[in-house]
């Protein structure tokens, strides 16, 4: 039997009483299959690593299993809004010192950390990392095996340098069709959840293919592979293609990378199925689950009270300019809060040169620092009750981005900007014209 992506990255990395798996063993690594695997990068931001040092010092041993593939990012709340972020900070800083941990990213070097860590080469193809937070799963464009776990589990990795994981069954997505306009990976990934639904590929992995993804961008590509976990996806995969070579080739890997994984092309899939997108709208998801998606033209009666166009999903400078280039020359709708939230130091610098922060700035957008804060209803923009948001993050749960009478809706870039000058959800060929 032949082996899916996942099993094949999987496979690549699994153990037994510390040594790789004989090649004739590793057609064993089948869905359903437990494996014990060596990690390369072991990940936890703000929020999840003290949790993850705390567990970590439960094990009584007194270094990390490599502090060099150890990623601490402060991203969540940072800058620290109050005590309690102040001194889960500080924890990171203590325990980066204590064990020679280099890969610290703390304020004016630190980013939305799923964008930092590729943006860095962190993280390559073939990789397995493993994560304390759910969107770990965005290196998954890279070719990388990439999952959230709790900080238990992290903790344990941190010290180990292996995790026990459940080989998981994987479906195929094979995009077809022409890519209309403003139809990017934001658009692709909803359609996806909203065929599978939030739950439809919980603990499965998602490979995602087909002529539309060859012609996609890397942007798009990790806006796909992170919200795969909206879907309940263990992973979300790409394979390794030119575009993903001249990608690296400008962020090239820390380390010497893995051989790239090929899936066999009569592996066994729990699912196949095939999207053709000609003529496909931009989509929204509305409240209060990423699989409640319409087309725009569907949903463009609902005004809104504030814009949020960044994050870990959409928070890179392709996602900035398609944003710029709608709002340049207009203005943000009165009684509209429009907040941009560039995904690293080097994006905000790259959106400066390019003029970009100055246009956005001009149609009465405010420019913050790289951090998750309104994503998750953390800071720098929670929504009171009964505000309405539309929003480039990644979910839309009852109060998660602050009030539980709140509501968001989910959008890429181009839509989120247009709807920002409408003051209601809107087209960009509806403020373009």
């Amino acid at each position: 039997m032949r082996q899916t992506l996942a099993e094949k990255l999987i496979a690549s990395h699994a153990v037994e009483e510390g040594r790789p798996l004989p090649v004739e063993a590793t057609a064993a690594v089948r869905a359903g299959a437990f494996a014990e695997v060596a990690v390369d990068r072991v990940l936890a931001n703000d929020i999840t690593a003290p949790i993850a040092i705390r567990e970590f010092s439960n094990l009584q041993v007194p270094r990390v299993f490599d502090p060099d593939s150890i990623l601490l990012v402060a991203d969540h709340f940072t800058p620290n809004k109050d005590i309690a972020s102040a001194e889960q900070s500080a924890v990171m800083r203590r325990f980066a010192a204590d064990q020679g941990i280099r890969h610290f990213y703390d304020v004016g070097r630190t980013g939305i950390e799923h964008v930092l860590l590729p943006e860095l080469g962190l993280v390559g193809p073939g990789d397995m990392v493993v994560g304390g937070d759910s969107h770990t799963c965005t290196y998954g464009a890279l070719g990388a095996f990439a999952t959230g776990m709790g900080s238990t589990d992290i903790g344990v990795a941190m010290g180990a340098g292996t995790v026990w994981m459940r080989v998981p069954e994987s479906i195929r997505i094979e995009f077809v069709g022409e890519r209309g306009p403003w139809i990017g990976g934001k658009d692709l990934i909803l359609l996806s959840i909203g065929e599978l639904g939030v739950d439809g590929a919980r603990y499965r992995s998602i490979e995602f293919v087909g002529s539309v993804i060859e012609g996609l961008d890397m942007a798009g590509r990790f806006t796909m592979a992170n919200m795969a976990i909206e879907a309940g996806g263990k992973a979300g995969l790409f394979a390794v293609d030119e575009t993903t070579e001249a990608y690296l080739a400008e962020h090239p890997t820390e380390r010497p990378r893995h051989e790239p994984a090929v899936a066999d092309e009569d592996a066994e899939y729990h699912t196949r199925l095939t999207l053709d997108i000609t003529g496909l709208e931009p989509l929204v998801a509305l409240p209060h689950l990423p699989e409640n998606v319409r087309p725009v033209g569907e949903v463009t009666n609902v005004p809104v009270d504030q814009v949020v166009i960044g994050s870990c999903t959409n928070g890179r400078l392709e996602d900035l300019r398609e944003a710029a280039g709608i709002l340049a020359g207009r203005r943000v709708s009165p009684g509209v809060r429009c907040l941009v939230f560039p995904g690293t130091q080097a994006v905000m610098l790259a959106a400066i040169r390019e003029g970009l922060i100055e246009q956005l700035i001009e149609a009465g957008a405010a420019v913050s620092t790289p951090t998750c804060g309104p994503c998750l209803g953390g800071h720098s923009g929670v929504l009171a009750a009964g505000e309405r948001a539309i929003s480039t993050t990644n979910r839309n749960f009852r109060g998660r981005m602050g009030h539980p009478d709140s509501e968001v809706y989910l959008a890429g870039p181009a839509v989120a900007a247009a709807s920002a000058v409408a003051g209601r959800i809107a087209s960009p060929e509806e403020v373009l014209s």
